[in-house]
Formats: C-alpha cells, structure tokens, sequence
C-alpha cells in the first residue's frame, strides 16, 4: 500500500516478534517513511487513547470470523472511517452472522465486494464497513476473548 500510496501514513500492526522484526526490516530497505510498525496484540493497542478511533481506515486480513474482526477493527477506525476485512469462500453468510457485533461495535456494512486474483481458485471479497458510532470502551475484551466468545 504504502509503494502505491506514498501519501498515506501506516500503522502496521502485529503480535509475533519475529513478523514485526521482517516488517521493521522491510520498511527500512525500501526507504518508506510515516511508516510505524507496532509489536503488539491489537485487543491492547486498540483501547490506547493515541491509536483508538484515530484511523481513517483499517484494514485486516483474513485471520479470524468477521465478527471477530469486527471487534479488533473497530475500535482503531474514527467515526466516518471505514473497515475493510478480506474473506473467502461463504461470505455472505459470514456478513449476515456478523451483522449484530458490527453494529453493537458502532459499523454498518456498507458493501461486500468480489476481488479476481490470478492463478488463485478460491473466491476472494473484501467486506467494507462504515464506522457510524464511537464503539463502547468495553470493546475490544481482553487478549484471547474476542475468539473464544465472538460477539454474536
């Protein structure tokens, strides 16, 4: 994003040591700057007052049920902000079970879209919701939570 996008400043953010070591490495070789890499569990970054609602965008990959997503996502997106989480195959029935954490956290989705990537046989979508309401600071819950119990 950040090659195509110049402009734009990231936050990047990751829990694994050694992935944040390859991504500090990376940013440094290719000379990117307003580029910040954080090794951290996003469920704390998300509830400090300098990165809490303070995103025009969040993005995720498809690491976990939208719903929990959801909740990790959220939380970092300003009101009129956007999230856009990357899913497979079943989508729409992800985004319908989804529906109630998405609003509960202060998102409404706005639209699910198909993406064609080449030589991969697998659908590919990325679901994009709008940031409407400041989410509860209740959310998102501890480390570890948002998995075991999704918001349903």
């Amino acid at each position: 994003l950040k090659i195509m996008l110049p402009e734009v400043r990231l936050t990047l953010i990751e829990a694994t040591g050694k992935k944040t070591v390859f991504l500090k490495h990376i940013v440094a070789v290719l000379g990117l700057s307003e580029v910040q890499v954080l090794n951290a569990r996003v469920e704390d970054v998300a509830h400090q007052p300098e990165h809490r609602e303070q995103y025009d965008l969040v993005l995720a990959r498809a690491v976990a049920r939208l719903a929990v997503l959801a909740e990790y996502c959220l939380p970092l997106c300003r009101v009129g902000g956007r999230m856009i989480a990357q899913k497979g195959e079943g989508v729409a029935q992800e985004v319908s079970d989804a529906a109630r954490a998405i609003g509960l956290l202060g998102g409404s989705t706005a639209c699910v879209k198909s993406v064609a990537l080449p030589e991969v046989w697998r659908d590919h979508h990325l679901v994009v919701v709008d940031k409407l309401t400041v989410t509860p600071e209740a959310y998102p819950r501890r480390a570890g939570i948002p998995s075991k119990r999704p918001l349903h």
